[in-house]
């Protein structure tokens, strides 16, 4: 943790975020048209390179409407073979630089039909299904607690801000909850109606395990999905990746929109 502190705070010339952003698959066109120090995550000490297409692997930090911000260009998942101490690491520096609230996104697959792709979910609760938590093994008691709540992991203050700024701006919002699952293959459909039954309403490979560092650090967190495609057994078309990068391409246009005018007013 030290050398990477370092070393960021000498790139950045000890620029200091209030607010982290950390994008999902096909949603890099949040970055277009700001201005700032990017660092590619090959370079940083403690970080790894992501090789998944439509993540940039780069952290940003700049400027957006006055804030101070520090984007994820990418992130890093338990399938990739990191574990998931490694996949929340992140969240653990941008603590440590002093952030006080966080954006999670992420590309997700609808379990429902009333939540078809295009549309956008702001994540009320989670459920964890990848098998391991990201706060197994020695607690760092000057992050936090041995055993933290988990009562309200996302805000709701910050829900409501983003509620009103896309009723600003014209835009449907959804809530639901969020299945995380370790991946890389998708569900099985047996898989998308137990997930369904449980409560579930879209289901994804990450996001769960940095709302839960996050939570443990006292970060004020906000999680969005992005539905990308039905998941299987949903709809006649099988799930795949680059079906996922397109629609982040195309309906991530609109959450990039709405998440600029929320930055703007929180």
């Amino acid at each position: 943790m030290h050398l990477t502190l370092e070393f960021i705070n000498e790139k950045t010339k000890g620029f200091k975020p209030e607010l982290a952003i950390v994008l999902g698959s096909g949603l890099g066109a949040f970055c277009e048209g700001l201005c700032g120090i990017s660092i590619p995550y090959s370079d940083i000490p403690g970080f790894s390179p992501t090789k998944v297409k439509g993540h940039k692997g780069e952290l940003l930090f700049c400027e957006i409407y006055g804030k101070k911000c520090v984007i994820m260009q990418g992130r890093f998942h338990y399938y990739e073979g990191h574990p998931l101490c490694q996949t929340t690491f992140p969240i653990k520096v941008f603590k440590r630089l002093g952030v006080k609230k966080l954006i999670l996104t992420n590309a997700a697959g609808s379990l429902k039909k009333e939540l078809p792709p295009g549309s956008i979910m702001l994540i009320d609760d989670h459920i964890n299904f990848m098998g391991s938590n990201p706060l197994i093994g020695e607690n760092d008691d000057t992050l936090g607690t041995r055993f933290p709540d988990m009562n309200e992991v996302y805000s709701k203050n910050m829900q409501k801000i983003f509620k009103e700024c896309a009723e600003k701006l014209g835009v449907e919002l959804k809530n639901g909850v969020y299945c995380a699952l370790s991946g890389p293959s998708y569900e099985t459909p047996a898989e998308v109606k137990m997930l369904s039954i449980l409560g579930g309403n879209a289901t994804g490979m990450s996001t769960v395990p940095e709302a839960i560092v996050a939570k443990y650090c006292s970060i004020e967190t906000l999680g969005i999905s992005l539905i990308t495609n039905y998941a299987a057994g949903l709809s006649d078309v099988a799930p795949n990746h680059k079906e996922v990068v397109e629609m982040g391409n195309t309906a991530g246009q609109k959450l990039c929109m709405v998440l600029k005018e929320f930055v703007k007013n929180i």
